[in-house]
């Protein structure tokens, strides 16, 4: 339980196409927003307080998805996560300051009567995860370290490996660099409880403003096969950030067929469905 103190929050609709593939495009269309590519809204996945009601259950896993009882439409989201220094100054936060990074996978169940977007995110333990190869960051100003990286996804059954989300550039998010570490801060700061959004500064409060958070920046768009295949009891889920100065798509995609990859400039994600 590497982030059991960390509290844990998602961007939603930092990839243009991904809520309309999603189905969940109109669950935003009474947000506004000041651009067409803006971000619709952060929102918790974990709350380490008691006080935070089922975002209180840490959902954190390296290495295992748990499905929920009731759904079978259960998607891979793949995702950069960045785990950031929180600065405060009365109790309002004044700057993130990003330290790592890692492959995430928002696994999201398709709820189309879910009143927040928690609702879809964590639904106990074993439901997200984040690689145990982190990266260090100096930051996220342009031309640093983080351009360079892809990601890319992979579902495997059986003994069928196929893509699932399109391999995409961590600079193809909407909203990147200080332009999206100044909007999640305002978001903290000012988000309010209406319609599917949540008060992110009463979570913090709640969990009595914890030092780090660790942020899923939002999920790239699905392949075909992805859009339309759901997660399956057996089957297992990769999620790969990778170094493009190092490894090409081709590269990824062949050592995704062995569900094996080197630690060099890659950060893996490999989840069996359980």
């Amino acid at each position: 339980m590497a982030f059991k103190n960390v509290i844990g929050f998602g961007v939603a609709g930092n990839f243009a196409g991904h809520l309309e593939q999603a189905g969940e495009a109109n669950d935003f269309l009474a947000v506004e927003v000041k651009e067409a590519v803006q971000p619709k809204a952060i929102f918790p996945f974990y709350v380490p307080s008691e006080k935070a009601g089922f975002l209180s259950t840490y959902p954190l896993s390296t290495d295992t998805i748990m499905p929920p009882n009731e759904a079978d439409n259960l998607q891979i989201e793949p995702e950069v996560a960045l785990l950031c220094d929180i600065e405060y100054e009365a109790n309002k936060v004044v700057a993130l300051k990003p330290v790592k990074f890692a492959a995430y996978n928002d696994c999201s169940i398709r709820k189309p009567d879910a009143n927040k977007i928690s609702e879809k995110k964590n639904w106990g333990a074993n439901t997200k995860g984040v690689s145990s190869q982190m990266f260090v960051l100096d930051g996220l100003s342009e031309g640093g370290e983080l351009d360079h990286y892809r990601i890319a996804s992979f579902h495997q059954r059986a003994n069928q490996v196929e893509r699932y989300g399109e391999d995409s550039p961590v600079i193809g998010y909407s909203y990147f660099h200080e332009k999206l570490l100044n909007w999640i801060v305002e978001r903290m700061n000012n988000q309010q409880d209406v319609g599917p959004t949540e008060n992110i500064a009463h979570y913090l409060a709640n969990a009595n403003y914890p030092e780090q958070a660790l942020i899923s920046i939002g999920a790239t768009r699905y392949t075909e096969y992805g859009e339309t295949t759901f997660l399956q009891s057996g089957d297992k889920s990769m999620v790969v950030v990778y170094d493009s100065r190092k490894y090409s798509p081709h590269d990824i995609a062949a050592m995704a067929e062995k569900a094996e990859f080197p630690q060099d400039g890659i950060s893996a994600l490999i989840q069996k469905v359980s």
